[in-house]
């Protein structure tokens, strides 16, 4: 395997454009992306003629217009390259009208209400910063989503807007201090966790295919507590995978260089190296589909829900988040001596303001039914945002805040304390993984995210919300007599004005909790209970100051996550009453019978049947609690099905149904310890998280 050779050769990426586009095309596609500039139509056309050709030599007999829905999940529509001529045979065509404009149906995708069922047209329109590439013998090329009426559908667009929007804030503070910049790009590097279990038993439960996740299960004999598992040596059909994975994603330019097991058992995780952020959202995207159609060549599941198992570590995907210039500098490096960094301190503080100011956007971005499940364990962040500096940085600020010199820490060598291993210089601060926003050297890492997540979400907000403060930032020093003077004076105001949200300490603890409260930080434990601030005034307004949304997209947008929350729950009540109904009543039943044959038979021959009694009467007492609360969660989703406001209706499935549904669970958990296994109707935890063998 030559890596030169592999990497990227299912990507009409920057060489492969040199190499097939005239020298004119090239120039007029690099000048127009890079001034923000419109493709021209003659333009276009030049550049789908080479990727037809070059795609038709990959193997491609169709193009489509990929492109990201508010579903969270990736859309296309293929097309082939056909078109008839006049003697009854076809010809391979691609015109730039094709490669710039598509039409899928925008009446099938969520909208908010933006669109009416006989509302159907909608728009795909080229995205020329994100490369083509081909997949399934069909050329893909990236594209945003809009309606007929110019609503944004789909997470790539204002992405893309906040991207830039954030761009040209960053450029106006690096002009102050003498930079010649034109551009800032904002970076991120998302660390991806997934399950692995065999197929066979996938197959075997309902509420995994249906939901994702498993709706009973008793704890196995065995979870994650000897914390074996957690960088421990990958199974050898495991290894396989991952290696074909990894090489399937570096066809696709994809930049996966990590994989290592995690803490619960069963559960991987994957990280590439930080990109774009539009580039690495589209990767993220890939990675995702193509865990799940590898893991299915190789006999296996992979789970992407966040909490999968209850009981053992749910999965998340860390969002490696920066911002860097066109000229190559990271504007989240400290430096040797980040005391004397003012731009660095600068945008920094910036960080720290936006997301003190709009901590509740930050928790929006990550709410799920899913991550509901997840956030406040004790293996993810609360649902309290918070920022993690570490010793250095918070000393620095606290000493700029305070009007006294920092006094530095140097850095020592670390002494192991064996001679013939190599010393090395300890860093200054230690790491926080209890942190939901943590600095982590030249990055903050937001570790709220679920695993299943489109990251175009959390990096919209990030983006939007930094910009705000650099936009702020601009404003009071593009008039200031002494600049120096001026930004010290600014990180100083800024830091003691935000310092509420910087906390160092375990975000896991209670008295975190307690303390949280007292500085004024929000804690919405829940979707429902979250996602109302999206569409406050304050928050409307700064989408649309800074072009990303108009009040009726966030509006709109709103209503389609609280809408999904409750599709999820009654998607998962309905599975949870399936299988109660027609599998475990009907299986317990079946051993009491048999219990109970075997104690009738026992004491007509004088045998003590006690035990037989015992468990049958057992198991019968917990048959009658469970078709109570079967009836019970009929009638919770049945009333919650007839509410017709969106936030009530979430609300409802939040403190009733899914409380229902607990209750349930917890009686079928108590019913499975008690039933011989050969009765029990489908795989236990034991069966899946130890499904795959060396």
């Amino acid at each position: 395997m030559v890596m030169s050779e592999i990497f990227g050769s299912l990507v009409f990426n920057d060489t492969v454009m040199q190499e097939r586009l005239p020298k004119y095309t090239y120039k007029e596609l690099k000048t127009c992306i890079e001034n923000g500039d419109p493709i021209s139509l003659s333009c276009a056309t030049v550049i789908a003629n080479a990727m037809k050709d070059w795609a038709i030599e990959k193997g491609c007999t169709h193009f489509t217009h990929w492109f990201q829905p508010m579903t969270g999940i990736t859309a296309e529509k293929h097309d082939a390259f056909i078109q008839p001529t006049p003697d009854g045979k076809v010809i391979m065509e691609f015109s730039g009208k094709e490669l710039i404009k598509g039409e899928p149906d925008a009446s099938s995708f969520p909208s908010g209400g933006i669109r009416a069922t006989f509302e159907a047209r909608g728009y795909t329109t080229w995205d020329p910063t994100s490369y083509a590439f081909v997949k399934d013998h069909t050329l893909c090329i990236p594209t945003a989503f809009v309606s007929y009426t110019g609503e944004v559908l789909d997470k790539k667009t204002p992405l893309l807007k906040s991207m830039e929007d954030l761009s040209n804030k960053a450029c106006r503070i690096l002009k102050l201090f003498g930079k010649n910049v034109r551009k800032v790009v904002t970076t991120v590097g998302p660390e991806q966790e997934y399950f692995l279990i065999d197929k066979s038993v996938y197959e075997k439960r309902k509420d995994l295919i249906f939901t994702g996740r498993t709706l009973f299960g008793a704890p196995a004999p065995k979870g994650q507590e000897l914390e074996d598992h957690y960088f421990g040596t990958i199974k050898q059909r495991v290894v396989k995978y991952m290696s074909d994975l990894d090489i399937e994603l570096w066809k696709l330019g994809v930049l996966a260089k990590t994989k290592h097991n995690e803490v619960a058992p069963a559960q991987h995780e994957l990280a590439p190296i930080f990109t774009q952020s539009s580039v690495s959202t589209d990767a993220n995207q890939l990675t995702m589909e193509m865990m799940k159609k590898i893991a299915s060549r190789h006999g296996m599941a992979c789970l992407l829900h966040e909490k999968p198992f209850a009981g053992v570590n749910g999965s998340g995907k860390h969002n490696n988040w920066s911002m860097s210039t066109d000229t190559g500098e990271n504007l989240l490096e400290p430096g040797d001596t980040p005391e004397d960094n003012a731009q660095f301190l600068l945008f920094l503080v910036a960080v720290l303001k936006a997301v003190d100011d709009y901590q509740d956007l930050l928790r929006v971005s990550v709410a799920s039914a899913g991550n509901d499940h997840r956030l406040g364990a004790n293996e993810a962040p609360p649902a309290i945002v918070s920022v993690f500096l570490g010793e250095e940085l918070d000393g620095i600020l606290t000493a700029i805040a305070e009007d006294r010199t920092y006094s530095k820490r140097a850095r020592c060598d670390y002494e192991i304390g064996v001679s013939s291993l190599p010393k090395f210089k300890k860093d200054t601060t230690d790491r926080n993984r209890t942190s939901p926003f943590a600095f982590t050297g030249n990055k903050f890492e937001f570790r709220m995210l679920g695993s299943s997540f489109s990251i175009a979400g959390p990096n919209i907000i990030l983006n939007t919300i930094v910009a705000e403060s650099l936009d702020q930032f601009a404003d009071e020093l593009e008039g200031a007599e002494d600049f120096m003077s001026a930004v010290k004076a600014l990180i100083k105001k800024t830091f003691i004005a935000h310092k509420r949200i910087v906390f160092n300490g375990n975000g896991y603890s209670d008295e975190w909790v307690k303390e949280a409260e007292k500085r004024g930080l929000l804690n919405l434990q829940s979707s429902p209970e979250a996602l109302p601030y999206f569409r406050t005034a304050k928050n409307i307004a700064l989408f649309e100051k800074h072009g990303i949304f108009s009040a009726l997209e966030v509006e709109s947008r709103t209503d389609i996550l609280l809408e999904n929350y409750s599709k999820v729950l009654n998607i998962e009540a309905l599975t949870m009453i399936d299988m109660t109904a027609k599998d475990i009543m009907p299986a317990v039943t079946t051993y009491i019978k048999e219990l109970s044959d075997t104690a009738i038979s026992a004491k007509a021959v004088g045998i003590d049947a006690k035990t037989q009694v015992t468990v049958a009467k057992k198991l019968s007492d917990l048959c009658a609690a469970g078709y109570k609360q079967l009836d019970t969660l009929k009638t919770k989703v049945h009333k919650a099905e007839t509410i017709s406001n969106i936030q009530d209706k979430a609300m409802y499935y939040r403190t009733d149904v899914l409380p229902a549904m607990e209750a349930l669970r917890k009686t079928a958990d108590e019913m499975e310890v008690n039933t011989a296994e050969k009765y029990w109707p489908f795989p236990t935890y034991g069966d899946i998280l130890f499904s795959i063998k060396e």
